[in-house]
């Protein structure tokens, strides 16, 4: 008890910076929403998937594939409807939209102290406690304070990558299978976990990191086989996301996109952002590479990187499928935390300005989904 309460006294200019960063950027989109006329608790709790993800913890999935395009909420993974559900039940005077986003928010900010410990134990404390404001500081931040799944996926993912980089075993492996229940992304965690388990083991044969790279896929591998048995397939899962238009092409897809984008259309302002965070991640992948980062964080971006790049499904959300990609970040945290402290709080101040507008932007000005 006593080593967590030090360890959040240490992080708490992380996660103070962190909400504030994104408590501003709050701020902006209910001032700008009631200026339209728009109902900020509808767009925050039960808009786009979050009503997805409301209606599974309340009527539970579909029995049958069906036929109907982006229409079988199989697709969605089970642990934020489980704990909406759960949270249901504890605070039944709680709006179900408010569990949502109540258990997103506490998410963030067990996120942003996973995120600073990452920083932290790699580069020091000043480093993560850059990292942690920049992650809050991305284009599409503002989701991390929606009924989604991304804030509570990037917290396992932080503490699990920790864990993986403090020899945590147990933790690592254990994180990863509830990564693995949250979102279909959280193959790459399970791989990132598994690859370095394994690796660690070539170097000294013990049970824990066995254990880890047994535990860390179960998540991923138990949802995907439960929906094929609840279907009667085998490739029940990949049925679904046939239906979500969602298969995997080797980025066919998005370069076809992004050169339409670029030589037939003009792009609407959120996909013009869209297609610089998916450029700007290959480029920070790079640099995080030439880095040298840790195994385990190269592992984990550079897959998801690929799984989201190389989607054929709709383009436009892939800037928060990228979301948990705080490592892509840590070039960009070391180099700030080496310039003087005025050159940081200006242009850390000017990147939380720039994430509250595209938040607006992206509820509020952009017609479609997040």
């Amino acid at each position: 008890m006593a080593h967590t309460v030090h360890a959040l006294r240490h992080a708490a200019p992380a996660l103070a910076a962190y909400a504030a960063v994104r408590g501003f950027g709050l701020l902006v989109f209910t001032l700008w929403a009631h200026r339209d006329g728009r109902g900020v608790r509808h767009l925050l709790m039960a808009s786009w998937d979050c009503d997805w993800y409301l209606r599974i913890a309340s009527d539970g999935y579909a029995h049958e594939l069906g036929t109907r395009v982006d229409g079988n909420n199989l697709a969605f993974f089970p642990l934020y409807p489980s704990l909406i559900r759960a949270g249901d039940t504890l605070l039944p005077w709680l709006p179900r939209g408010g569990v949502g986003l109540s258990v997103s928010v506490a998410a963030s900010l067990l996120a942003a102290w996973g995120i600073f410990a990452v920083g932290d134990r790699l580069y020091g404390r000043r480093a993560g406690v850059v990292l942690a404001v920049l992650w809050g500081s991305l284009p599409v931040a503002l989701v991390q304070w929606m009924g989604y799944t991304e804030s509570l996926f990037t917290a396992l993912c932080a503490w699990s990558l920790y864990a993986v980089l403090s020899g945590r075993w147990l933790w690592a492996g254990s994180l990863a299978a509830l990564a693995g229940l949250t979102r279909p992304t959280g193959v790459a965690l399970a791989a990132a976990v598994s690859v370095t388990a394994l690796l660690t083991l070539r170097r000294s044969c013990t049970v824990r990191p066995l254990l880890a790279v047994v535990i860390a896929p179960l998540g991923w591998l138990s949802y995907v086989g439960w929906v094929g048995l609840r279907l009667g397939r085998w490739d029940g899962y990949f049925a679904v996301q046939r239906l979500w238009r969602n298969e995997w092409d080797g980025g066919v897809a998005t370069l076809r996109r992004m050169r339409d984008l670029f030589l037939a259309e003009r792009p609407a302002l959120f996909v013009a952002m869209v297609t610089a965070v998916l450029l700007g991640s290959v480029v920070l992948f790079v640099l995080s590479a030439g880095d040298r980062q840790p195994l385990p964080l190269l592992v984990f971006s550079g897959l998801l990187l690929l799984i989201v790049l190389g989607s054929s499904g709709v383009y436009f959300p892939r800037a928060r499928f990228l979301l948990p990609g705080f490592p892509l970040l840590l070039p960009v945290a070391v180099a700030l935390a080496r310039a003087r402290t005025h050159v940081l709080v200006t242009l850390l101040t000017a990147a939380a300005l720039t994430s509250a507008v595209f938040g607006g932007h992206m509820l509020l000005g952009w017609h479609g989904p997040p």
